[in-house]
């Protein structure tokens, strides 16, 4: 599927999680003057394809409910994705110039490094973050010689009140990008002067997070990477979520989480 990206405007907005009620006419009622040429950008933690049972009857509640909405729902992913379905699952098709996962007919998941154009405009996307709430481990079934033993873990740091998650089930390696990700959107940037419109992650640079906090902040590939393409990347606004919070940082950094802001 080609879609020329020539819509009428474009809303962006944070993480969802999986509970899309900031979505329904009653929470956001401009979409009732806007169509499927219309776009709505999540920037990450989308959260509509989590459950490790790819016939859960509420995720496909949520999942019709969204691709029966007026307008396209795309999104970058975040941490909190089920990567083992999201990049295996559902088809790349060609999407605004770029490549994306058709999940359904209205609704796309943006690709890291990619560059789309929409209503006329060039975003560069790349999703992921390092998880934050992972502070005492990640379970594995494979550590485990029995279910049993691997099911009694869980319930004992459960009860110990850690901070962890599972891997394959609530956490996945995928989260942070691996060297080709990288590799491929520096070609990207490059065969476009590293000149775009916006900028759309999941997590901000590194930099950027030390100054939302004022304080320093645990670096990892991720936010290395966006500190090392600054410099260079000429961009009008740097739009992200993750950190659940709606504020703006020097001007052109936009962290968001409930709103819901038009931009163009």
């Amino acid at each position: 599927m080609e879609r020329k990206g020539r819509g009428t405007v474009i809303y962006i907005t944070g993480d969802c999680h999986g509970e899309f009620n900031k979505l329904s006419s009653s929470s956001f009622p401009e979409q009732r003057q806007m169509t499927k040429k219309d776009t709505l950008i999540i920037c990450g933690d989308f959260g509509g394809v989590w459950d490790t049972d790819p016939d859960s009857s509420c995720e496909a509640y949520w999942l019709r409910w969204l691709d029966e909405k007026p307008f396209t729902t795309v999104f970058v992913d975040g941490n909190h994705e089920n990567f083992d379905r999201l990049n295996n699952e559902f088809p790349v098709v060609s999407f605004c110039g770029g490549k994306a996962h058709r999940i359904r007919d209205s609704i796309f998941h943006l690709m890291r490094g990619e560059i789309y154009e929409i209503e006329g405009k060039k975003f560069f996307v790349f999703g992921g973050a390092k998880s934050h709430d992972i502070r005492d481990g990640i379970l594995s079934r494979k550590d485990f010689g029995t279910d049993d033993q691997f099911k009694a873990a869980v319930r004992k740091w459960k009860r110990q009140k850690k901070q962890f998650r599972i891997e394959h089930e609530t956490w996945w390696q995928e989260e942070l990008p691996n060297d080709e990700e990288i590799k491929h959107a520096k070609a990207n940037l490059a065969a476009a002067g590293y000149r775009v419109d916006h900028v759309i992650t999941h997590c901000a640079p590194q930099s950027i997070a030390e100054k939302m906090y004022n304080a320093p902040a645990c670096p990892d590939k991720l936010t290395d990477f966006f500190d090392e393409l600054l410099p260079g990347l000429e961009f009008r606004y740097w739009f992200f979520g993750h950190y659940h919070e709606d504020r703006k940082i020097n001007n052109k950094f936009i962290l968001l989480y409930d709103q819901i802001i038009r931009i163009g």
